[in-house]
C-alpha cells in the first residue's frame, strides 16, 4: 500500500463511499473542506487503485482534526486501514507543534482501535433526525436575522469562541452553501448565536448550531425548521449538553447515529453548554 497526499478527484471518491456508510456528507462539502486544506488529505492506493483515506486538517498549527477515515469495503480486514490510519495520525503531528490538540469525531465500533492510537475518549456527539416544519410554540420572541445581515467579523468571533482555533476561511464557505440556509441573532454588533443548514445526499444538516442559551437556540432552530418545512433534517449533538438534547427530543427527533468525541493531547476548553450542534464530524 502507497499512503500519499490525495487528489482533489479522489475527495469526491471518498465522500461517495461514505454515503455507503450512511455518513450522509453535505452536496458540495468537498467543495469547503479542500479550499480548508488541501494539503490535509491522505489516500492510500495499491496497485494503482484508491483504496482509503482520510482528512488530517490543521487549523493553524496548534489544532488538527482527523475525520472521513474510510478502507474501501472489498479491501477491509487485511490490515491496510490501521495502517493507514497510523500514518495519517503521525502526518497531522508533524504538521502541528509538539504539544498541539488532535480530535476526532469516531464510530464507536472503532473506539477501543483509537484508545490504543493515543486518543482520550471526551464525549458522545449524537445525531438526531427529524422533519422540519412549524414552531413548536408558534412565533418565537427572539428576533432571528439572515447571517448576512450580521457583520462577519461578529459571526467569526463568535465561532473562535466556540470552535478549538480560528477557521475565517472555512467559516465564510461553509455559511453560504448552494441551497443552503445560516441564520444568526445579533445585540448592535455582536452575535448571540448563529446557525446553519446545508443540502446533503439526504435531507438536511443543521451544524454548527450555536448559541448563547436555549433559548436563543431555540429560535434558530425554529426559523431552519419552518424554512425546511417538510424535508428531513439532522442536528450533531455533543451529549455534554442536556439542554441540546432535550431541544432535539422536544422537535421529535429520533436518534440515529453518533460518533466517540476523542482527543490527542491535551482537550480544548470549549462553552460546549453553548453548543447545540457540531459543524462537521469529517474537519470537526
Amino acid at each position: 500500500m502507497i499512503i500519499r497526499p490525495m487528489e482533489r478527484e479522489e475527495l469526491d471518491v471518498i465522500l461517495d463511499w461514505a454515503v455507503g456508510e450512511g455518513w450522509n456528507p453535505g452536496l458540495t462539502d468537498a467543495d469547503v473542506f479542500w479550499s480548508t486544506d488541501p494539503d490535509g488529505f491522505i489516500a492510500a492506493e495499491v496497485d494503482g487503485a484508491l483504496v482509503g483515506g482520510g482528512s488530517i486538517v490543521a487549523y493553524g498549527d496548534e489544532y488538527g482534526f482527523m475525520g472521513l477515515f474510510i478502507v474501501r469495503t472489498d479491501r477491509r480486514g487485511l490490515g491496510l486501514g490501521r495502517e493507514l490510519w497510523l500514518a495519517r495520525r503521525d502526518l497531522l503531528r508533524d504538521r502541528l507543534s509538539p504539544h498541539a490538540a488532535i480530535e476526532m469525531d469516531g464510530v464507536f465500533a472503532m473506539q477501543d482501535f483509537y484508545a490504543q492510537g493515543g486518543f482520550a475518549f471526551q464525549h458522545r456527539d449524537l445525531r438526531f433526525a427529524g422533519t422540519g416544519g412549524a414552531p413548536l410554540g408558534g412565533a418565537n420572541a427572539v428576533e432571528v436575522v439572515d447571517l448576512a445581515d450580521i457583520p462577519f467579523g461578529a459571526v467569526d468571533a463568535y465561532d473562535r469562541a466556540h470552535f478549538a482555533a480560528p477557521r475565517a476561511a472555512f467559516l465564510a464557505d461553509w455559511i453560504d452553501r448552494p441551497g443552503g440556509h445560516a441564520v444568526g441573532v445579533h445585540d448592535d454588533d455582536a452575535c448571540r448565536g448563529f446557525a446553519v443548514a446545508r443540502p446533503c445526499r439526504q435531507g438536511f444538516k443543521i451544524g454548527p448550531l450555536f448559541a448563547d442559551d436555549v433559548g436563543i437556540a431555540e429560535a434558530l432552530f425554529d426559523e431552519l425548521s419552518a424554512r425546511l418545512a417538510g424535508e428531513q433534517i439532522f442536528l450533531d449533538v455533543p451529549e455534554v449538553n442536556a439542554a441540546a438534547i432535550d431541544l432535539a427530543r422536544r422537535h421529535d427527533m429520533t436518534e440515529v447515529f453518533g460518533c466517540a468525541h476523542m482527543t490527542l493531547g491535551p482537550p480544548p476548553s470549549l462553552p460546549y453548554r453553548e453548543i447545540f450542534g457540531v459543524t462537521t464530524f469529517e474537519l470537526g
